[in-house]
């Protein structure tokens, strides 16, 4: 979600009006995401590189953040939406960590939507952390290497229990995915555009989304295969 300082430096706003003005994106995007019918969405909140941002700025993120769990939380609740949060959670203050443990645990058993909020979260960190859990568990349980493949790997993963995504959308211009979901998205469709996130509603959704239905998703395999796998 790229762009919110951009979009506020154009308007000779602080920046933190363009953080603001995003929450409104946020709202916008899950609720056509529900409409649409989209089980799994997943938006990179803030990274593990955003630290090295101004303090003001990043204290005024974790404000925003707690406002944003505080008021937005019982309607996505009632709506059947499912929250999770991945990330290293340990340096965000220990109020912060209790509220979305207890969210998380609200939201547990709603199935309309599960929704991700990845919060000092970076792809590297995640495979790393996921290396570490899986050498304890074979320590643990005395399973030969011999034994690892990707399917093990990918248990200890942030993502474990989530589809990879099927499309990574990326606003405000930049052409790149900045360390996130680096393992999980091998194979996924990539959509930049220019739009910066607080302009992005849900009319932008939807040309991503069309943009993604006119993609011939192979997987390694030629037209030819896949098309005949169409056919069976």
């Amino acid at each position: 979600m790229d762009g919110n300082g951009r979009w506020a430096t154009q308007r000779n706003k602080y920046r933190t009006s363009g953080h603001k003005a995003g929450v409104e994106s946020v709202r916008k995007t899950i609720r056509q995401s529900s409409k649409l019918g989209i089980k799994w969405l997943t938006l990179f909140a803030f990274s593990s590189e955003n630290w090295s941002r101004p303090q003001k700025e990043v204290s005024m993120l974790m404000e925003l953040f707690t406002r944003a769990l505080k008021k937005e939380v019982p309607e996505l609740h009632e709506n059947g939406v499912r929250l999770n949060f991945i990330g290293d959670l340990s340096r965000f203050s220990d109020g912060l960590q209790k509220r979305m443990n207890k969210v998380a645990a609200l939201t547990h058993n709603n199935d309309k939507m599960v929704l991700t909020i990845a919060v000092n979260y970076g792809g590297r960190w995640d495979i790393l952390q996921a290396a570490k859990k899986m050498v304890q568990a074979l320590d643990d349980d005395n399973v030969s290497s011999k034994e690892i493949n990707e399917d093990l790997f990918s248990r200890y993963l942030s993502m474990n229990e989530a589809p990879n995504p099927d499309l990574l959308i990326r606003t405000g211009g930049e052409m790149r995915i900045s360390n996130f979901l680096l393992w999980q998205m091998a194979y996924s469709e990539l959509y930049f555009t220019s739009t910066l996130w607080p302009d992005f509603d849900e009319e932008s959704l939807n040309q991503a989304i069309e943009s993604y239905h006119q993609r011939e998703r192979r997987f390694g395999k030629t037209p030819k295969q896949v098309k005949e796998n169409k056919q069976c």
